[in-house]
Formats: C-alpha cells, sequence, structure tokens
C-alpha cells in the first residue's frame, strides 16, 4: 500500500511530529511506501489564486479559480507545486491528514492546500462526486490533535461531536471528492499529559495503524437514499455526521 501523510503543524518537536514520525516508522516496518508532504517544512503557499496556473487565462474578464483549474488540468498547466502534490494523491493508496485542530478546523495551511490541490477536473467534476467521486477506490484517514478533552467532544459536550465538528472535512473534503472515510484518530490535549500519558496516546496510534484494514468506515448515505432534491428520502433515517430527518 502506498501512504500520503499531510502533515500541518510547524513545530517538528510537537507530538503531531511525534505522531507523523511514528507513523512513517509504523507503517514503513509494515512494508507500505510512504510520503510526507510536511506543509510548514515545504513553505507552502496556501493560497488559491492566478499564481496558481503557467498557462493563458481561460478568461480574462474575469477570475473564476474553478474554471481556471479545469483548464489548467485539461492542459497541463498547473504550477509545479501544486502538480507535484496531485501525483503524490494519485499514487496513494490512503491518505492520512495529520494536524492540530484549530478553532474547530484544519489550520490555514493546510485548507489551503486542499483548496489548490484538490482542484476541479483533478478531484472532482459534475457527476463525479460522493459515491461516483474521482478518488474511488481510496481510503481516507484524518488524525488529529485537541486542546480540550474528549469529554468537550462528546454528543453532549460543550464543543459539540467531535464527528460533527471533523463533518466538513470528512463529508465536505474528502467523501465528496470518493474517499472512502475511516474513523479518526484523535489524540486529546496531549500537552496537558504527563509523559506516560502522551506515551499511551502514540502507543494506541501505533495499534490503529498496524490494524487499518479493521478500523470502522464512516457511514455516508449511497446516493439511492436521496431524491433528485438531493434531500434524504422520505421514510430514510438519518445515519450520517450532521444530518437529521426533519
Amino acid at each position: 500500500m502506498q501512504v500520503l501523510i499531510v502533515y500541518a503543524h510547524p513545530e517538528p518537536q510537537s507530538f503531531n511530529g511525534a505522531m507523523k514520525d511514528l507513523a512513517v516508522a509504523t507503517l514503513t516496518a509494515q512494508g507500505h511506501g510512504v510520503e510526507v508532504s510536511d506543509l510548514y517544512a515545504m513553505g507552502w503557499n496556501p493560497v488559491a489564486g492566478p499564481d496558481d496556473f503557467t498557462g493563458p487565462r481561460a478568461k480574462t474578464a474575469s477570475f473564476s479559480l474553478a474554471r481556471e483549474q479545469t483548464v489548467a488540468v485539461e492542459t497541463g498547466t498547473l504550477a509545479a507545486d501544486i502538480a507535484a502534490e496531485q501525483a503524490k494523491l494519485t499514487r496513494a493508496d490512503l491518505v492520512i491528514f495529520q494536524f492540530p485542530l484549530w478553532w474547530f478546523g484544519m489550520p490555514a495551511i493546510l485548507k489551503g492546500w486542499a483548496d489548490r490541490v484538490f482542484a476541479r477536473g483533478f478531484a472532482y467534476l459534475p457527476g463525479r462526486k460522493y459515491d461516483t467521486g474521482m478518488f474511488h477506490g481510496k481510503t481516507a484517514m484524518v488524525v488529529a490533535t485537541t486542546g480540550t478533552s474528549e469529554d468537550t467532544y462528546a454528543p453532549d459536550g460543550i464543543d459539540g461531536d467531535i464527528l460533527s465538528v471533523l463533518w466538513p472535512i470528512h463529508n465536505g473534503l474528502l467523501r465528496y471528492t470518493g474517499f472512502d472515510v475511516l474513523h479518526p484518530y484523535m489524540a486529546y490535549m496531549p500537552a496537558r499529559l504527563d509523559a506516560e500519558g502522551r506515551a499511551t496516546q502514540l502507543a494506541g496510534y501505533k495499534a490503529r495503524l498496524q490494524s487499518l484494514s479493521e478500523t470502522p468506515r464512516l457511514f455516508f448515505h449511497p446516493a439511492t437514499d436521496y431524491g433528485p432534491d438531493e434531500r434524504l428520502k422520505p421514510g430514510v433515517q438519518a445515519r450520517s455526521g450532521v444530518q437529521r430527518n426533519v
């Protein structure tokens, strides 16, 4: 299996850094190929815009990122840094997104990586989303740390159910583009733990990496559960993420 780890933390000696290093060592020891995109070390530019394209503009009167991405994918005129990351994604069977949860989401540098790399024409097109997504057959997993406890991210916790917090990533980025999405691995408030507690979290992550084939996949309703208005059909019980019956 080929694995891509997209890693977003500015401090190599952070707990996120330790988790990334552990993943590389554990997966390599299992015989998997591993590539790492260390976004801070790469000096990744997270701002999508006209500089993402090396060819002539598709339309000069006004700028549309989606339109320009589509044409650039078709003509091979995406910027070199984007093309390199897309090549890594193409090779990968499993993609791990490793990051600290900041303001209930990904760090801006990782969001910007997705904005630029998950380009229209490469990651999605009309009719090529969700069940028919362009990354169908690939698997993804979020691995993240938090600053507060697991209780705060419980369904009745003050921060809300962690799966609801991650819904924009799990559904809006990963499932939207066709990935099967594994249940996330969360390391809750490692900065507040002692050495033994952090070692326990790392051991848990290593065990997860050694049993990926047994890790449950998140449920997403198939296309057949939706009507022509793209809402759940009457009688279909909402089961995924933040969806609910109304």
